[in-house]
């Protein structure tokens, strides 16, 4: 994989797809072997179910591991930012002892109020100026 994909993947991400493969296939190797009758009841089921109807095996054929179907999708999809995008000013986490009064005052309001108290410092903050 890695001469072929060098152009869209990076070592990295070249190296994750690999140990990727590597861990679904020890997990295929350590399936339960399951008897005749219980594959005949499994495919049974599946092919009662008009929404998931079985591929014919000219699409099976046809069907193509993401990274050799479409590695530019897949090399985006790995190098997506994740989480929280970053805050212009993000705030910072400080250690405030606070009078209980002041505290259950805020927390009666419901979820949030560690932001009004920082919208009521603002506010303190502004008239000072």
């Amino acid at each position: 994989m890695k001469r072929k994909y060098s152009s869209v993947f990076s070592a990295e991400e070249v190296e994750h797809l690999e140990r990727s493969q590597r861990e679904m296939l020890e997990k295929l190797r350590r399936l339960p072997e399951i008897s005749d009758e219980e594959d005949a009841r499994i495919v049974a089921a599946a092919e009662s179910d008009q929404d998931a109807l079985p591929l014919s095996e000219s699409e099976l054929e046809r069907m193509r591991p993401m990274h050799e179907a479409q590695p530019e999708f897949l090399a985006r999809w790995l190098r997506r930012k994740r989480g929280r995008p970053a805050a212009d000013a993000p705030k910072k986490q400080v250690t405030l002892r606070l009078d209980q009064d002041v505290i259950d005052h805020f927390k009666a309001s419901g979820p949030g109020w560690q932001t009004r108290i920082n919208d009521q410092l603002r506010k303190a903050l502004r008239k000072a100026r």
